[in-house]
């Protein structure tokens, strides 16, 4: 009697205070409250601390978060600079000893911190934000403080964990149920008017509840540049939840591939009411098919614009690696999306590498909150002499800019992967270029 009384209360909240206001896109003002709290204590908290540590020098905050303050010049720049006092300039065929500085600075300085690795670990915070897991070095400042952190503990894991929980789990359970009552309609005129706005409906709808489930305030700038059917939209990735973040404020086609278990349970359930693009594991690796369906896809103009994260690996959320070409070779249009998270909140990066699915989402949901904004950059077409790989630097570029995030140019598959021999050439043949002359890198072929 008394537990099955609590339940009902408890469901009887969560649908009247939550699941109704999310599926219509509307607040009562209790997230608004709990975000104003949660912002006030921290700043009280880092007073505290940058109190007790008046005299240590305050981290400064910066993208990186690197050791290493690396120059942004060019090979030939830098033993420029090295050979200046030389007493005539450099010819071919000439070589310095000098040089071999440059290379041990360089070699030095990846032993001691690649620009590679460090993308795949979470964001280093400025000021500790009361969560463990992103301050190694806490010590007891004061009394008060600590009181703070073990209100903190009980609020998040015996408050917000089983609220979140029970909203993923329902969003998730309707997004089954919704979408395969969606794709059983009759095929009739009714279902021709109705289908994609009731599917539309059910996907954004289910995303919200789970938005809501990670208490997520997500701030979308330049609407008026929302992806528009038979395009492609790309964005950086940091996480599976930015699928989460960008289908609650519009509706996507997915393109992956075909799992087995809870994911497959729900791949299914979206494919029979939205054209969504799986392939299997050996279709995959079929270049051409993969490029064939997503040009049929953009080419029906009554489709879903696209998600793609041309980085093919979740990246922690300072930098946007190099984006794979595929998608770029179609000859759609092409809607960049930056996404930026506040790691004040809580460490967004899925390192997959380190944590499981499950365990990922756990550690999301004792988080204190996602907060992030989402900017709709205007949308961007390959210009006449531009190839793929031009055209997608030429919007990674744009996304990193608008996300204040690093524009490197390294593969995301250096993660499990071995830098390619192919560009161990390269920079080899760069500085065969400048000793022996122009012509060495013909001359070796």
């Amino acid at each position: 009697g008394e537990t099955l009384w609590t339940m009902k209360i408890w469901l009887y909240l969560i649908v009247g205070l939550i699941m109704i206001p999310a599926m219509f896109g509307f607040s009562l003002g209790i997230s608004e409250t709990y975000m104003t709290i949660l912002v006030k204590t921290l700043e009280w908290a880092t007073l505290k601390i940058q109190k007790a540590h008046a005299d240590e020098q305050t981290l400064k905050a910066s993208p990186s978060n690197g050791l290493i303050q690396r120059e942004d010049g060019s090979m030939e720049k830098e033993l420029e600079e090295l050979r200046r006092s030389r007493p005539k300039p450099l010819v071919g065929g000439d070589f310095s000893l000098s040089d071999c500085f440059y290379f041990s600075r360089r070699g030095i300085e990846s032993i001691i911190e690649d620009e590679v690795t460090q993308r795949f670990t979470s964001e280093e915070l400025v000021s500790w934000n009361l969560l463990t897991r992103t301050n190694n070095d806490f010590q007891y400042i004061s009394l008060r403080l600590t009181l703070v952190y073990g209100l903190g503990i009980f609020v998040r894991y015996c408050i917000l964990a089983p609220l979140r929980i029970t909203l993923a789990c329902i969003g998730l359970t309707w997004l089954v149920i919704g979408t395969s009552a969606v794709g059983i309609l009759p095929n009739c005129r009714l279902r021709f008017l109705t289908f994609s706005w009731l599917s539309e409906w059910v996907h954004v709808m289910c995303y919200r509840i789970c938005a809501r489930g990670l208490s997520a305030t997500i701030l979308y700038h330049n609407r008026e540049n929302k992806p528009k059917k038979g395009g492609i939209c790309v964005a950086n990735h940091t996480s599976p939840i930015d699928i989460v973040i960008l289908c609650n404020d519009g509706c996507y086609a997915m393109v992956g591939q075909v799992h087995g278990g809870l994911m497959g349970v729900l791949q299914r359930a979206m494919v029979r009411s939205c054209p969504h693009v799986w392939f299997e594991r050996a279709e995959m690796k079929d270049r051409h098919l993969v490029t064939k369906r997503l040009k049929d896809h953009v080419n029906d103009k009554t489709k879903l614009p696209i998600l793609i994260f041309p980085e093919g690996t979740c990246v922690n959320n300072t930098s946007v690696m190099m984006f794979k070409k595929g998608s770029f070779e179609i000859g759609a249009t092409i809607y960049p999306v930056a996404i930026k998270y506040d790691p004040k909140f809580g460490d967004a990066f899925w390192n997959s590498s380190k944590y499981s699915m499950v365990s990922y989402l756990l550690r999301m949901m004792t988080s204190w909150a996602l907060v992030c904004n989402v900017w709709y950059l205007p949308a961007m077409h390959q210009q006449e002499g531009e190839d793929a790989v031009q055209f997608a630097n030429r919007v990674k570029s744009a996304i990193a800019h608008q996300g204040g995030l690093l524009d490197l140019q390294w593969d995301g598959g250096l993660k499990r992967a071995k830098v390619k021999e192919s560009f161990k050439e390269q920079q080899q043949k760069q500085y065969s270029s400048m000793v022996v002359g122009e012509d060495s890198s013909s001359n070796s072929d």
